[in-house]
């Protein structure tokens, strides 16, 4: 520990926690491989996971060419597909959302958001990762044993999931349990991480009500998930003991070809009340940190303070509370108590109240603001459109009414995927053209940037919107081939044809963008430290890209809210959280 230096600068409280004493490496290994650094752990997370969710892509291209070309690609038999759809959704889910939104987002944001040197314990940190990547590997493995990856849906429901009649029943559905344990293993280290570091290691000034929402939406989902993510940890575990062990957690009395199996008295039920209490929350732990990214985003591409900013933190709260007590709606099919459906129709209804007054909040941000449609800002009002469509399908879907007959459609796959596909999506992309100038120095072509949205956003409608409508009409999900229906019309085909062109179409468009990211690395403009002219304290480190500790020789002192936009006898449109307070400032 260093000494802490006590002062009054310009009436800011002094320092209560003295400076930690930095890890510095000592090679090149130490430095870029096995790094200590936030910064470079956070790249390391979000390079692993956008590497993992480009074979997640792939998985779906096999699922769509299946459903409009059925049996056309000799290799995709009903085995190849189901896995794919396993796959798939685990990654996309899991290693590819969580990971980029708290591994990657997370480690970059909040040490340089909050005013801290670096995580306040960067060895777990970097211990986190790790295991992140290991967890990645073991996935992976499960292509290279006997009968390949689990094809028991993401979901993973017993029986099923470990029967001899599923693909991957032997090691496949074992690694990916393994895999599940290891990643909420690393996940708990870099989550403890993020909570210690927001609550204890903020520069002087920087108290909660001062904090940009990106840190509050990612402290709160990485509070949400320290609680939700055991759940799915002890099914995991249940559930390679009733494969490994013989035991029967899940597994009921069942007559397998002819035979008697030796479980008995397991409930497969118990399993989805432990994976949707996980399931559930796992979308507000993507959701929260979209939120703060976007109302970021809004405020320094609009010009102008985000409205609400009190009532946009206490709405991040509330959802992610009641998110903990609204999991029973994935298990409406299930069966359950007439009243227990009707406590978890009111609580989904319930989660959309503040998760509405965060839209209103959006909106009348932009009203009447001096909007810049650049890259970043466009990506914003995309999620902020996709988001409000798709939680709009999910009203009706939180009643039981409906959700029953919609439920094994393609209506849910539409709604999923618009909530928890496509909007994130464009929350990372948004934050990655934003942020991008800090992290390298250099500034993204704006025309490729806009290229590449038009064709994701309008790309994403046109596959998911068409998809509710083949939900209302019945078509199934999860089906390898359709065949012959009474109640669904031939049209369909065709519409199910349309949709897989877009998908691939799509899908081949990110080819834009990453060109335009390694490109911009050597050959982008030079942004210099702040070219968005933001407020937050990540624009005002003394070097781009920030340099080891971030902040040089003096950590900043903060004097006011991350959105003092249009500030009357400021000599710009922005006032940085750590410029000296003007006269007869009042405090925010």
């Amino acid at each position: 520990m260093t000494d802490a230096t006590i002062s009054d600068d310009h009436g800011a409280p002094p320092q209560e926690v003295p400076e930690l004493d930095l890890y510095h490496a000592h090679s090149w290994l130490g430095k870029y491989v096995f790094s200590q650094d936030a910064k470079y752990i956070a790249i390391q997370y979000a390079g692993t996971a956008i590497a993992v969710g480009l074979l997640g892509l792939v998985m779906s291209w096999v699922i769509r060419i299946q459903l409009a070309f059925p049996g056309a690609v000799p290799f995709i038999d009903a085995n190849v597909y189901y896995q794919s759809v396993t796959m798939h959704g685990m990654i996309m889910v899991v290693y590819l959302l969580t990971a980029v939104l708290l591994g990657g987002f997370g480690n970059y944001l909040i040490p340089l958001m909050v005013g801290a040197r670096d995580m306040v314990f960067p060895f777990v940190n970097m211990l986190s990762y790790w295991v992140f990547l290991l967890a990645v590997i073991v996935l992976l493995a499960s292509y290279f044993v006997p009968g390949g990856p689990t094809g028991a849906g993401w979901t993973l429901y017993p029986p099923q999931a470990i029967m001899t009649g599923t693909p991957g029943h032997d090691g496949g559905i074992i690694l990916m349990l393994a895999s599940l344990a290891l990643f909420i293993i690393g996940f708990t280290m870099g989550g403890l991480n993020y909570v210690v570091t927001v609550l204890q290691a903020r520069t002087r000034g920087m108290t909660l009500m001062r904090m940009p929402l990106t840190v509050w939406g990612i402290f709160a989902a990485a509070v949400l998930a320290l609680l939700a993510f055991p759940g799915l940890l002890v099914a995991a575990i249940m559930m390679l003991f009733d494969r490994l062990l013989g035991t029967s957690f899940f597994m009921p009395a069942i007559v397998e070809f002819g035979e008697h199996s030796k479980t008995v008295g397991g409930s497969p039920i118990l399993f989805q009340h432990l994976f949707w209490f996980f399931g559930h929350p796992e979308v507000y732990i993507v959701a929260l940190p979209a939120f703060g990214v976007v109302s970021d985003i809004i405020s320094v591409h609009a010009r102008k303070n985000i409205f609400g900013y009190r009532m946009m933190v206490w709405a991040i709260v509330a959802i992610g509370v009641l998110s903990l007590i609204v999991w029973g709606h994935h298990m409406y099919v299930s069966g359950m108590n007439p009243w227990f459906g009707f406590f978890f129709a009111v609580t989904t209804l319930a989660i959309a109240v503040p998760t509405a007054l965060k839209v209103y909040n959006w909106v009348l941000t932009l009203w009447q603001a001096d909007i810049h449609f650049t890259t970043p800002m466009l990506f914003a009002l995309g999620f902020l459109l996709t988001f409000t469509n798709g939680g709009l399908t999910g009203l009706y879907l939180g009643n039981v009414i409906v959700d029953v007959p919609l439920s094994a459609t393609l209506f849910v796959v539409a709604h999923f995927h618009m909530v928890m596909g496509v909007a994130p999506i464009l929350v990372i992309f948004g934050a990655i053209y934003h942020w991008y100038p800090k992290m390298t120095g250099r500034m993204m072509d704006e025309t490729l940037g806009k290229v590449h949205f038009w064709i994701t956003f309008l790309g994403a409608y046109a596959i998911f919107f068409p998809m509710h409508y083949l939900g209302i009409l019945g078509m199934p999900r999860r089906f390898y081939e359709m065949g012959p229906t009474a109640f669904v019309p031939d049209s369909a085909a065709a519409l199910n044809v349309f949709i897989t062109v877009m998908a691939l179409i799509v899908g081949a468009a990110q080819a834009i963008f990453f060109f335009n990211l390694f490109r911009s690395l050597k050959h982008g403009k030079p942004s210099g430290p702040n070219p968005w002219r933001a407020t937050t304290l990540e624009w005002q480190t003394p070097e781009t890209p920030p340099g080891h500790g971030n902040f040089g020789d003096k950590l900043p002192v903060v004097y006011r809210w991350a959105y003092a936009y249009s500030v009357p006898g400021a000599p710009e449109d922005f006032l940085p959280q750590n410029a000296p307070p003007l006269p007869g400032e009042h405090a925010t």
